[in-house]
C-alpha cells in the first residue's frame, strides 16, 4: 500500500512542477535537504501531501496551489515562493497570485501580504512573467 502512496505522490508532483533531467520533483524540494536528521521525510511528504492531500478529488491543480499559497501567507512561512513557481506552473496567472494575496490583507495583515508579494514579485521576475492587470 505504502508504495502506490508514494507513486501516487510522485505522479501529482509531476502534474505539478517541471522535471529536470536531473530532479524529477523540478523545483519543489520535498525533504531531500533533511535525509541525514529524517532519512523518512521524503516519503512523508510524497505519500501524505501529494499522494493522499493534493491527489484527492474536489479542488482542481490551479485551486488546490492557490489554497496553499493563501495558508502560507497567512503563516508567513518561506515555502512561499516555492509555491508561487508551481501556481504558474499549473496555469495561474501572475495577476490571480497576486490578487489572491492582496485579497488575504485583511484576514491575514498587511506585514504577512507585503512580505508575499515581494517574494511573488522575485519569483515573477525570475520567471519572465508579470502582472499585467492594474487594479483601480
Amino acid at each position: 500500500m505504502s508504495t502506490d502512496r508514494y507513486q501516487k505522490g510522485l505522479d501529482k508532483l509531476k502534474e505539478l512542477t517541471v522535471p529536470t533531467e536531473h530532479k524529477p520533483t523540478g523545483h519543489m524540494d520535498i525533504g531531500e535537504a533533511y535525509a541525514e536528521v529524517a532519512p523518512d521525510l521524503q516519503r512523508i511528504i510524497v505519500e501524505f501531501a501529494f499522494g493522499d492531500i493534493y491527489a484527492r478529488p474536489g479542488l482542481d491543480n490551479k485551486q488546490k496551489v492557490l489554497t496553499t499559497i493563501s495558508a502560507l501567507v497567512a503563516q508567513g512561512t518561506p515555502q512561499i515562493g516555492m509555491h508561487v513557481v508551481t501556481g504558474l506552473n499549473v496555469g495561474l496567472t501572475p495577476d490571480e497570485i497576486a490578487s489572491c494575496i492582496v485579497h488575504l490583507i485583511p484576514y491575514v495583515g498587511f506585514p504577512r501580504a507585503l512580505t508575499a508579494l515581494k517574494v511573488a514579485q522575485e519569483v515573477f521576475a525570475e520567471q519572465g512573467v508579470k502582472v499585467e492587470s492594474s487594479a483601480s
